[in-house]
């Protein structure tokens, strides 16, 4: 059977790759977060003294929840993709992670606090990262949990990077394109549409703006490399725009 959606440990995993941190979840009591996710797919908590967190010391563990949103921004507007719950356990990160960790913060939370947290005082800025027993997730009409095999048993998609970049350029620069392609496909115009996801396995639309609508649109068979996605990407715009 063709496969025309990413499974959904694998559309997990993305999601949180691109998402930001925006509370945790502590005894019972939510707080602000900073922070990113590295590329195993922990959350990473940037945390200022007094901060509940803070007063973890040495090898302690705290149970937590951290909250990670995924967003995508049309017309400098963002609009949510999806809200992951990571529950597991928090910890201060090693010294010798301490630099890998800030890098990662920053490319999602950039913070001058960040210096200070790598220079390891214990009565400054701190990094913590989370091991996850269990992801909750819920994504457009998609909502489950995933345990922590299933989530560390895959990556996101390997084209993630690239198809970002893409898409970006597409919202950015060719969206008549779009349109006059999807007019081409679905039979009737399209309003406000944007490229809303983009995988191996095919294109996602979002039309609409009150209501709006995700039109899947999926490849002959998935892609396995940047330039095949291109290729991709460019027969849905161009082929169909000639339609």
């Amino acid at each position: 059977m063709h496969v025309t959606v990413p499974p959904i440990s694998e559309r997990v995993r993305g999601l949180a790759l691109t998402a930001v941190p925006t509370h945790v979840s502590l005894d019972g009591t939510a707080h602000a977060a900073r922070g990113g996710v590295d590329e195993t797919g922990r959350p990473l908590l940037l945390v200022r003294p007094g901060e509940p967190l803070h007063a973890l010391t040495g090898q302690d563990e705290a149970v937590v929840t951290v909250d990670l949103t995924a967003t995508r921004a049309l017309a400098g507007i963002d609009h949510p993709r999806g809200l992951l719950k990571v529950q597991g356990w928090a910890q201060a990160v090693p010294r010798d992670l301490l630099r890998d960790a800030a890098v990662t913060v920053a490319a999602r939370c950039p913070d001058e606090s960040l210096f200070a947290a790598v220079e390891g005082d214990p009565a400054g800025p701190r990094l913590f990262q989370v091991d996850v027993a269990q992801v909750i997730y819920l994504t457009g009409q998609e909502s489950g949990l995933l345990d922590a095999d299933d989530y560390f048993g895959t990556g996101p998609d390997p084209l993630l990077e690239a198809a970002e970049q893409m898409l970006a350029h597409v919202n950015e620069s060719h969206r008549d394109q779009l349109h006059t392609a999807l007019r081409t496909l679905l039979g009737h115009p399209v309003t406000d549409a944007w490229l809303w996801e983009l995988d191996r396995y095919g294109a996602t639309v979002r039309s609409g703006i009150e209501d709006p609508t995700l039109i899947r649109l999926p490849w002959p068979s998935p892609v396995t490399a940047p330039h095949a996605l291109e290729r991709a990407l460019a027969t849905l715009l161009c082929s169909h725009g000639r339609g």
